[in-house]
């Protein structure tokens, strides 16, 4: 009987069939949140808690030659986050990203003060991917090319999602 003294009449949600037999309210205060007997069946008023999304960094520093066109990463070569700035050095993270297939992974490399053909400040280098499996390696980095004086310095490169940074490194180009 409800509260009103009309009797209880379970709505179609209550009524479904689950494979441990029918669905039952409680017997609790109105709003109350409904249990089955079976605990794995519970009916609650409050959202589902979202999925544990880890990142960590797998590697950093120096790696070899990257192909973006592969889908095969660099290779590590050396752990260091103190690089010296010649042509063609490859520098920057492999991040595991866990948990999250499907979200939005927004990336940002923060140079120095690379200077366009006008000898403008380029803005950082940035942009969005989509997470492509629950476990997923992103590789975040760049390589150096001519002239090298404008690149000297700290590059800041980051990882966020939600707003919230994630994964973070700075290397220092001397």
């Amino acid at each position: 009987m409800l509260a009103s003294g009309a009797p209880f009449a379970p709505s179609r949600e209550l009524r479904a069939k689950n494979d441990c037999g029918w669905l039952r309210p409680s017997s609790g205060p109105a709003g109350a949140a409904r249990h089955h007997p079976c605990s794995r069946h519970a009916l609650s008023t409050h959202p589902m808690a979202k999925r544990k999304i880890d990142v960590k960094i797998k590697s950093y520093g120096i790696y070899t030659h990257w192909d973006s066109e592969s889908k095969e990463l660099p290779h590590i070569e050396e752990f260091t986050t103190r690089v010296h700035a010649f042509v063609g050095v490859e520098f920057g993270f492999v991040a595991t990203v866990t948990g999250a297939k499907n979200q939005r992974l927004t990336y940002c490399i923060e140079h120095p003060g690379i200077l366009d053909a006008e000898g403008e400040r380029r803005p950082p280098f940035d942009g969005e991917v989509h997470v492509k499996a629950q476990e997923w390696d992103f590789y975040l980095g760049d390589t150096i090319w001519e002239p090298i004086h404008d690149k000297l310095g700290p590059w800041r490169m980051w990882l966020a999602m939600d707003g919230k940074i994630v994964a973070e490194k700075t290397f220092d180009l001397h």
